[in-house]
């Protein structure tokens, strides 16, 4: 079998969860398309506006995709086709439930974020330390899809603007936007011009893959093998690869995207092709990116040593698919980030109001919680980036930990199948815990074997406490869910 056939399989693999496994996850929810949703109950035309589904699907992808379903496959790749089997059965089984239960969960408890959506389900104690836990990630996934693509921008300006345009210009561009499209109505940027950016974002993977089959059919994944670990380094493929890849399978930084969409949704029956169906979008634009990985460089060492994903990116576009594949290039890797900065500080400032019970319905009790979240994130973009990606990484696969034993939680409760959830928050526990522990710079730096050991022990503990006292009702949650 040609080795173009697994990209062919993969694929098939994502449509067939799509629309097997999502109707199964649709159907263990249990959707009421009679039932009144926040963008009815709480129309307010600055967060609450209804909006066709094809609009939010759109809108959704670009919320949650970032650079995170490229960058992340690129440096997944050189760990060979472990990085595609995760980024299938990784987006089919775990990223596309997450999505779908913490945006079906926020519909029916009225738009609420994720603090308040796993206080409902995991108690009084998880909803505080969510609250701190999910702002931080904001304010990091803001950070680091600010200085991203005013670092390219700079380099893109050399020999332009009379030097005017550095670095510093572009981050003070982009955060100027980022402030304007966090105040403002959702529907005056966001639901207007974030659609043409999904369309385009999907246009470059599609353009990409077509490139690929017509240039160079015959090196599909033609260093890939299951055989032994190819990255150079030989760093573990557990957990690594899954902490690398993560928007492209299973992302914490996507249920605090889901509410946004969430306060949108005309109907609950929206739900399993908004969130569910972004997810796997979003999983065929991963396999794609991880698939020029192992396709247009000769070996890992060649993709490794290419100079970074944002060089990976521009190179194979541009070989690809000539002028037009530069143009999408530049697109995909400014527009991408920018595009989740600034919905992420507006999530953020959604988060802390929530916290502090100041309505957003008037502007100024909107700059009052914006103007010194930007400070803040003004501040932190002075901090070296590879130190803000790490903790970045880490902390959004323990959020999308947390947010899967919340649903777990959920479905127990309400004597439904909650294996669904059970099983890819255990393994996303195992994952994250091993993680913190291998890490050399901002972890415990054990050994591996050790390591992996403690993770499965942290699972095991939080799967026996699920079965144990999960059933048991939360104080002050909802009960008509």
């Amino acid at each position: 079998m040609p080795r173009y056939m697994w990209f062919i399989i993969s694929v098939i693999a994502l449509l067939v969860g799509y629309f097997v496994y999502g109707r199964i996850v649709e159907r263990i929810f249990g959707p009421n398309p009679a039932r009144s949703t926040p963008a009815k109950t709480k129309s307010d035309g600055v967060d609450y506006v209804a909006m066709p589904k094809w609009k939010l699907w759109l809108i959704q992808l670009l919320n949650i995709a970032g650079v995170g379903p490229v960058f992340g496959p690129i440096l997944g790749a050189v760990y060979g086709p472990t990085a595609l089997l995760w980024i299938v059965f990784g987006t089919i089984f775990a990223g596309a439930v997450h999505d779908y239960f913490s945006g079906m969960l926020s519909v029916r408890y009225g738009g609420a974020n994720v603090p308040d959506v796993v206080g409902y389900n995991l108690g009084k104690i998880a909803k505080n330390g969510m609250r701190v836990f999910a702002t931080i990630l904001l304010l990091l996934v803001g950070v680091v899809f600010a200085t991203a693509p005013a670092g390219l921008l700079a380099k893109l300006s050399v020999g332009h603007f009379d030097g005017v345009m550095t670095f510093g210009a572009w981050l003070g561009v982009i955060f100027a936007y980022y402030f304007l499209a966090t105040i403002i109505p959702i529907d005056k940027i966001i639901g207007r011009i974030y659609p043409i950016f999904g369309a385009l974002l999907l246009i470059m993977a599609i353009g990409v893959t077509i490139g690929l089959f017509v240039e160079m059919p015959e090196n599909f994944y033609s260093w890939a093998t299951f055989e032994h670990n190819t990255h150079p380094n030989d760093l573990p493929i557990f957990p690594l690869v899954f902490i690398t890849i993560a928007c492209g399978a299973l992302s914490g930084f996507h249920s605090t995207q889901s509410p946004l969409m969430a306060r949108c949704v005309e109907n609950e029956s929206e739900g399993r092709m908004v969130f569910y169906g972004a997810m796997v979008a979003e999983g065929f634009i991963g396999l794609v990116w991880c698939t020029v990985g192992m396709t247009f460089y000769p070996d890992a060492q060649a993709l490794l040593s290419a100079g970074g994903p944002a060089v990976v990116v521009n190179d194979s576009c541009v070989a690809l698919l000539g002028g037009f594949g530069g143009l999408l290039a530049i697109l995909g890797v400014v527009i991408l980030p920018v595009t989740s900065g600034d919905t992420a500080f507006r999530a953020a400032r959604l988060t802390i109001a929530d916290v502090v019970h100041l309505p957003q319905i008037k502007p100024m009790k909107r700059l009052v919680i914006a103007i010194p979240v930007f400070l803040i994130g003004i501040a932190l973009s002075q901090i070296d980036f590879n130190i803000i990606w790490r903790y970045f990484g880490f902390s959004n696969q323990t959020l999308a930990g947390i947010c899967l034993w919340s649903a777990a939680a959920y479905l127990y409760r309400k004597d439904k199948f909650h294996w669904i959830c059970t099983l890819p928050a255990s393994f996303i526990t195992v994952v994250s815990v091993s993680y913190i522990c291998f890490e050399k710079t901002m972890g415990f730096g054990l050994d591996i074997s050790t390591s992996n050991i403690i993770g499965v022990v942290v699972a095991v503990i939080c799967l026996v406490s699920l079965l144990k006292f999960g059933k048991k009702p939360v104080e002050g949650a909802p009960t008509d869910v």
